[in-house]
């Protein structure tokens, strides 16, 4: 199954950085969405959120919704869907 991995957040949030190391570590494809300097990105943070605040970072993957997971959530994950 083809992974659909993106990251919302912002490139000051050092969570952010976090969580694009280990994806560009482990060699998958993803696409950052930065909230700050788009506001299109950031209506669609807010979409995923029925309290509609800008929960950031945030990944899907695929149809999974992760708030700023640890290490070892996101990674289970990313080897169920690998």
């Amino acid at each position: 199954m083809k992974l659909e991995i993106k990251l919302y957040g912002t490139e000051r949030c050092h969570k952010t950085q976090y969580y694009k190391t280990i994806f560009e570590n482990r060699n998958l494809n993803y696409k950052f969405y930065d909230v700050e300097e788009n506001l299109n990105f950031a209506e669609d943070l807010r979409n995923l959120y029925s309290n509609r605040k800008l929960n950031f970072p945030t990944i899907t993957i695929n149809t999974k919704r992760l708030r700023n997971p640890s290490e070892k959530e996101l990674l289970k994950w990313l080897d169920k869907k690998e």
